[in-house]
């Protein structure tokens, strides 16, 4: 199941509160906990989140929808 990007920037955010509050240990919405071994490691996990939000908001529409007439 593939996360919306307002899920992706929760998480991100989160993530960016934790770093930044010096903690290694977050955990999410699922009540999951992840502990970090490094702010390295946290640096990391923060890109690769920001690149998923990125592609989120850079993916081509779903559908096209074309309007034509006859040249009236």
């Amino acid at each position: 199941m593939a996360l919306t990007a307002a899920e992706l920037t929760a998480a991100r955010d989160a993530l960016l509160r934790a770093r930044a509050g010096g903690v290694r240990r977050a955990r999410d919405a699922n009540g999951e906990e992840v502990e970090y071994r490094s702010d390295a490691e946290m640096a990391r996990a923060l890109a690769a989140l920001d690149s998923e939000i990125a592609a989120l908001a850079q993916r081509p529409p779903a559908a096209f929808h074309f309007k034509t007439s006859k040249g009236t």
